[in-house]
């Protein structure tokens, strides 16, 4: 794209900086390069823009490949600020907290550690190279997640000197930016919390492309003993998919019915309706709201 509308709009932009007690001047769209030599609007301006036609894609998948595609949703057409929170807001909401029970204690983790979930995902939204209008693609299976950007790495960026955490942005204007809203903390900080918590493995380069695969972690699933236990307790007299929501229930008595729908892959009225089916049988009970409260086991 090598023209843009010169009556594009910044009122989302504008709220991110004041939101962080930063004002922006009369003068805002040079002080943040948002502007051509000859005063016109850039590509920067277009992206940050409250309305653009910049594309993140997040999917969802019910297995580990992409036959049954149970989400298809789009984060971008807005601020790329704004585009960025939104895609942080669902990653947190994906990125559940799963149990295992050992002999003598039950542990707790996150599928994906969070901190570097995170940074991945900003890290694409930032060095992506959106000239070509490539979207981003944010994949998610039933034992990974999946982040693929476009551009590779930027000229004079070997791949030694990318696991070494030396960095040179693609977009420094947008970088600076995402600093200026505390959605960046400070160059290369990033890759090194990323790589304080898993191999440099998970990084991928194909010509134009990088992917990024974080795998759950094992062993953070059902417990057979239980399920046995679980399966003998309801001894057939439930749906399929009441049963699955009953084990997670009996997992986890504070999970929300969105995070049943993230783990069972169905949706979030189906959970409810077989939520309310199990209490009708008198399986389940919920005390206390739909936000604080617990699940009790009935039977």
């Amino acid at each position: 794209m090598n023209s843009y509308r010169q009556d594009l709009t910044f009122s989302q932009l504008r709220i991110f900086y004041e939101e962080n007690n930063l004002k922006l001047s009369n003068h805002f769209k040079k002080v943040l390069e948002l502007v051509s030599p000859d005063d016109k609007l850039n590509y920067l301006a277009y992206l940050l823009s409250d309305d653009n036609g910049t594309s993140i894609k997040v999917a969802k998948y019910h297995g580990i490949n992409k036959v049954e595609l149970i989400e298809n949703e789009e984060f971008g057409f807005c601020c790329l600020i704004k585009a960025a929170k939104n895609v942080l807001n669902k990653f947190e909401l994906e990125n559940i907290t799963r149990t295992k029970i050992t002999s003598s204690t039950r542990l707790e983790k996150k599928l994906v550690d969070p901190s570097a979930l995170r940074e991945a995902i900003i890290n694409a939204i930032v060095h992506n190279d959106y000239s070509r209008e490539v979207p981003l693609v944010f994949e998610i299976f039933s034992d990974r997640i999946v982040i693929t950007s476009y551009g590779g790495l930027t000229s004079g960026l070997t791949e030694e000197k990318f696991f070494n955490c030396c960095s040179m942005p693609r977009n420094r204007e947008l970088m600076r930016i995402f600093k200026d809203v505390n959605l960046v903390e400070q160059l290369g900080s990033g890759m090194e919390r990323i790589l304080s918590k898993y191999d440099k493995s998970i990084f991928n380069f194909s010509g134009n492309f990088m992917k990024v695969t974080f795998k759950f972690y094992e062993g953070f699933e059902i417990n057979d003993s239980i399920s046995g236990t679980i399966n003998g307790i309801i001894n057939g007299t439930i749906n399929e998919i009441e049963k699955k929501v009953f084990k997670e229930i009996s997992y986890d008595n504070s999970i929300q019915r969105e995070e049943l729908s993230s783990i069972t892959g169905y949706s979030v009225r189906t959970i409810s309706r077989n939520i309310k089916s199990l209490k009708e049988k008198g399986y389940i009970k919920r005390l206390g709201s739909k936000k604080t409260g617990k699940w009790q086991i009935l039977k």
